[in-house]
């Protein structure tokens, strides 16, 4: 109950009842109540109060007798607390009596009311009169939970330190086997520990609950061993539940660890496994636009699959770089080789699909700059193949302006070929930095000698369209020629008209005096010289056109009706230029002779001597009248006339007027011839 003797020493109540009272029971609590308190405790014995005030006499001399057997070097005093109808005094006097020598302790028999008498009234109960406030129902359950801590606690504290040494001692394996074998406990620490606390305080505050709610002294004091011994099983329980604590830590970090370096490897793996395969057998950039862009969508598809593996990276690395700030030094070393394994792999996977998709997204430029160039060499070659009709000259030029700047757009096309291809070259030949030691000379060859078939191939396109080309800016240039030729021959034929209109109409004129028709004339044969240029220019053009024709192959649309017209105008203009000199050499004759005949004196001695001289310069004067009147007749039978007939009335009147002077001339000289033989 907690109570003490006037030696200090524990007093243990033994409460019998009427019930059969089983022996083996009682000796079995005996000997736990007696394993309770400490070995000090124990030296200062202890006083057994047997209350047989409800039992039989044989009963309570069993009890007494067994004490001898369960503790008898600690019993110093048996008190048996005997009944009102106290038992045959005899009997029971006699009986201790005879056996106190051989029990080992003294027994008394006493009333309850006068237990006072050997034990103080405040470390009995009420049950014997005294003040000590006991209740076995809470004691009980405290030790119940006492029991059960230290049961749970100490199993605990055998698993844990199973776990911690095993975590010690031994190679990494064995360190791993002996914690996958005993990791988990059999009780959950933190319920043991919650448990031992809750104990620890309630026995810290020395109290529990009696009936009547006071405050008495807890019978599971500091000598009953039993806060020293929770104290101790806790402070164990948190040493070993720390230790266990980093175990599980070093595990988790150890099991994470592992787990990052198993992730790790299978990406890894899979890069440098299916990954690089895939790229080793996508080789190739295509033949064609459309072979591009179908090897682009499968390269596509492998970077899709590569990009759920960079997911798995990005991860990795996140989960590396946050065990690297936790800052373990043994696992620093090993943290940033997975990482940097990892990033190199990964990086190299990156870089050589970042490659793959520069080398694919060049071969679609090079392909789509190639059927351009081809489209433009097949226009080139059909604008070539068709036979150049034009209408005329202007055309012709149109025609071969369009040529020319097809042909600078092919020029131009060519030489973003010759850039794209040679970018391309210059990237395949970067191919071999990434194979993994496998040999692409055989894969690259064929991609170089596509590359470099197609340059020369659309080279030697180019070169026959430029071949074609010239012989057609040839044949246009001589088409340009003919054209022009044609051209300044009818513009001969109309200029030659022209002064063949103007000799008509404008030379009309023979002159007032010998010296005007003498200039008159001179005039005219320069104009002839002119004539005579256009047409020998004329002639020459039409020549030059049936040279082109010739060359060309064809026959000329207009030289066959312009020599003809060429040769009748010139025809016109000789006969007409003829008529024009004979009217003029006869106007010269007629003035001369006339000029002279007014000028002589009629008194030159011969003056009267050459009468023939007057009729000469009348038939002269009459001829030069007749041939004014006297149309051009043509070749061809048409005629023409000089000048208007008003023009020609106003040349002839002023010859009658001269011929007039020469007639009165005349009379003048016969005059005096008349008189001289009257005379």
């Amino acid at each position: 109950t907690g109570g003490k003797d006037r030696r200090s020493g524990l007093i243990l109540t033994i409460p019998l009842c009427l019930e059969q009272t089983s022996m083996d029971e009682l000796s079995v609590t005996l000997d736990y109540l007696l394993s309770i308190p400490s070995e000090k405790c124990k030296a200062r014995g202890f006083t057994v109060i047997v209350d047989g005030r409800k039992s039989q006499w044989n009963v309570v001399k069993t009890v007494v007798l067994m004490l001898q057997n369960v503790v008898p070097a600690e019993v110093s005093l048996v008190c048996v607390v005997k009944p009102d109808e106290f038992w045959d005094k005899k009997v029971t006097h006699f009986c201790f009596w005879k056996e106190k020598d051989r029990l080992g302790f003294e027994v008394i028999l006493v009333s309850a009311n006068k237990l006072t008498r050997y034990i103080e009234p405040c470390q009995l109960t009420e049950d014997f009169g005294g003040t000590l406030t006991y209740d076995h129902m809470d004691w009980l359950n405290k030790r119940l939970v006492f029991e059960k801590f230290t049961k749970e606690s100490t199993s605990l504290l055998d698993e844990l330190a199973l776990i911690n040494n095993g975590s010690d001692k031994g190679t990494q394996q064995e360190r791993e086997r002996s914690i996958d074998l005993n990791f988990l406990p059999s009780v959950d620490p933190e319920t043991v520990l919650q448990t031992g606390h809750e104990l620890l305080s309630e026995l810290q505050q020395r109290r529990f609950n009696g009936s009547d709610g006071g405050v008495s002294w807890s019978p599971m004091d500091d000598e009953l061993l039993a806060q020293p011994q929770v104290m101790k099983l806790l402070d164990s329980l948190r040493e070993q539940y720390t230790r266990y604590q980093e175990v599980c830590r070093q595990r988790s970090k150890r099991t994470q660890l592992e787990e990052i370096q198993q992730k790790v490897m299978q990406v890894v793996n899979w890069l440098e496994g299916p990954g690089s395969e895939q790229l080793r057998t996508q080789w190739g950039i295509g033949d064609s636009i459309r072979a591009s862009q179908a090897l682009q969508q499968k390269h596509e598809e492998i970077e899709s699959q590569h990009s759920e593996w960079f997911a798995v990276y990005v991860e990795l690395n996140q989960q590396i770089a946050a065990l690297l700030n936790a800052g373990d030094e043994e696992d620093l070393v090993e943290l940033k080789a997975l990482q940097q394994q990892l990033s190199d792999v990964c990086y190299r996977q990156a870089s050589q699909l970042e490659f793959r998709q520069n080398l694919l997204q060049a071969a679609l430029e090079f392909h789509s700059v190639a059927q351009d160039l081809s489209q433009q060499l097949d226009g080139l070659l059909g604008m070539l193949c068709v036979d150049v009709a034009p209408a005329d000259g202007a055309s012709i030029q149109q025609t071969l302006k369009l040529l020319e700047e097809k042909l600078k757009s092919v020029d131009s096309g060519l030489q973003g070929l010759r850039e794209k291809g040679q970018s391309l070259l210059d990237q395949i030949s970067n191919q071999a930095s990434w194979a993994y030691g496998k040999d692409v000379t055989i894969e690259n060859k064929e991609n170089v000698d596509h590359i470099q078939g197609v340059m020369e191939d659309m080279q030697l396109r180019k070169q026959r369209c430029e071949d074609m080309v010239d012989v057609r800016r040839l044949k246009m240039l001589q088409m340009v020629q003919l054209f022009k030729c044609e051209e300044d021959a009818a513009q001969a034929v109309e200029w030659l008209s022209e002064l063949l209109d103007a000799l008509l109409k404008t030379h009309i004129r023979l002159g007032d005096d010998a010296q005007e028709t003498k200039v008159l004339l001179e005039k005219h044969r320069k104009f002839v010289d002119v004539a005579q240029s256009t047409y020998d220019y004329g002639r020459q053009l039409l020549q030059a056109t049936v040279v082109l024709c010739q060359s060309l192959r064809c026959t000329s649309r207009s030289s066959g009706d312009t020599l003809p017209r060429l040769n009748r105008v010139w025809k016109q203009f000789t006969v007409t230029s003829e008529e024009r000199v004979h009217r003029l050499e006869t106007a010269v004759a007629f003035h001369s002779t006339a000029e002279k005949i007014l000028q002589e004196c009629p008194e030159q001695p011969d003056a009267f001597n050459d009468m023939d001289q007057f009729d000469e310069i009348e038939a002269v004067g009459k001829s030069l009248l007749d041939r004014l009147t006297v149309p051009v007749v043509y070749p061809d039978g048409s005629e023409q006339y000089f000048g208007s007939p008003g023009d020609m009335a106003s040349a002839a009147e002023h010859i009658r007027e001269k011929m007039k002077l020469v007639s009165l001339k005349k009379q003048q000289l016969r005059q005096p011839e008349a008189t001289t033989p009257e005379s």
